[in-house]
């Protein structure tokens, strides 16, 4: 008798598992990803690469003040170069651990800057491959890798896809139940998302990234030597056309007026923004995904009214639809503009804070002087795609997104 009860025991520890949530898998609660905020210079182009200066690039307290204001992760943007050798592989853990025992998870997110993943697949599967398992050190549940920043592969997610499926595999095999990000083709847009067919494997986050219209967010970084303090009065909402077009008239020259008519004639609006993301999101319902908005911002050189506007109601369809966000970036002029490296305590723009619907934590706005916000501009956004110079009519021939 006591054999027979011990063995209903064991088979009970097993079933009841089974019959409560499927097949076993995952011990611990997936990671926290609700509120994040990128870091953007710590790990891709840093100040400093010495490790001393990568270890104090930002303090606890720091950290502290973003958990305060109601975060619970960071995306961390990382150049593989940076952590090849030895010395940076290890100065990233270490500031993982750190930020980690702030209780904030941590999304690994390979940044390359050089890297053609079309030509060159196997960059990206031999830095998983040496990066993942040293990934184990850390909190399982709180440390989320991320396949890539961004990937391009132009009218090819099948391309993407095969690769991705591929590079998880190499994370799985050293990290086979860690929370996963994953993302579409087409530098990560909402595009490639609805492109890409979901993997069968129940712990990912598909990620998109958002800036739409970058005529307004990012002032036109695709292009160059346009006005781009006209383009900083562009509003929004632009449901006012006329009162729009009376500001892409007071622009210097041609070409922008004609680029920020181009933005007048659409018309955007909150119902206008939310309609891709609803678009998103109904493909997540369709699949049971997860969504993560890795990526969105607006530039700080923008008005101030219609940068918070844009702000709010990007913020209020991520949270209409159950969807996460991580706002680009803190150390960047698209979203927060602390600067680099950052002071010991940086100051949080509470207006930027209450536009995503976070409190405030009792710290002062900061502002960084017009010439230091166009630095960070062109040296923290400015991407590949950024760069094209697009062809008249189709001013939107590439939409930025925070590059590799």
């Amino acid at each position: 008798m006591v054999t027979f009860r011990r063995t209903l025991c064991r088979l009970a520890c097993i079933l009841l598992p089974l019959l409560a949530g499927g097949a076993p898998g995952r011990a611990d609660p997936p990671p926290p990803l609700a509120r994040g905020i990128n870091i953007t210079g710590w790990f891709r182009f840093p100040p400093s690469r010495e490790p001393a200066a990568l270890d104090s690039y930002l303090s606890d307290a720091a950290l502290l003040d973003l958990r305060a204001a109601g975060l619970d992760f960071v995306r961390l943007a990382v150049d593989p170069d940076m952590v090849a050798d030895a010395a940076g592989s290890e100065a990233l853990l270490r500031a993982i651990g750190r930020i980690q025992r702030q209780g904030l998870a941590v999304i690994v997110s390979p940044h390359p800057v050089h890297w053609r993943l079309e030509a060159q697949p196997g960059r990206l599967r031999a830095f998983w491959q040496g990066m993942a398992p040293q990934l184990r050190a850390l909190d399982p549940v709180r440390t989320v890798p991320e396949i890539v920043n961004e990937p391009v592969f132009p009218h090819d997610p099948a391309g993407w896809a095969t690769l991705q499926h591929r590079v998880l595999g190499d994370i799985r095999a050293a990290l086979p139940h860690a929370t996963v990000v994953l993302t579409g083709q087409d530098w990560g847009s909402i595009k490639g998302l609805l492109a890409l067919a979901p993997e069968a494997d129940p712990d990912v986050v598909y990620s998109f990234h958002f800036y739409d219209p970058p005529e307004l967010t990012t002032l036109a970084a695709y292009r160059a030597g346009l006005d781009r303090a006209a383009l900083a009065r562009l509003p929004f909402p632009a449901a006012d056309r006329a009162g729009c077009g009376r500001a892409a008239a007071a622009a210097g020259d041609a070409p922008t007026r004609e680029l920020m008519r181009y933005y007048c004639a659409l018309g955007w609006t909150e119902a206008a923004l939310r309609k891709p993301i609803d678009q998103a999101a109904a493909w997540a319902r369709m699949h049971h995904a997860r969504l993560l908005a890795g990526e969105f911002g607006a530039s700080a050189a923008l008005n101030p009214p219609a940068r918070l506007a844009w702000l709010r109601a990007a913020g209020a369809a991520f949270r209409a639809n159950g969807i996460a966000w991580a706002l680009w970036g803190y150390d960047d002029v698209m979203g927060l503009n602390v600067p680099r490296p950052p002071p010991a305590r940086p100051r949080l723009d509470p207006a930027v804070l209450a536009a995503i619907g976070l409190p405030a934590i009792g710290l002062p706005a900061i502002g960084l002087p017009a010439g230091r916000a166009e630095a960070n501009a062109a040296q923290g956004r400015a991407s590949p795609r950024q760069a094209q110079t697009c062809g008249q009519p189709q001013p939107r021939c590439a939409t930025p997104g925070s590059g590799t």
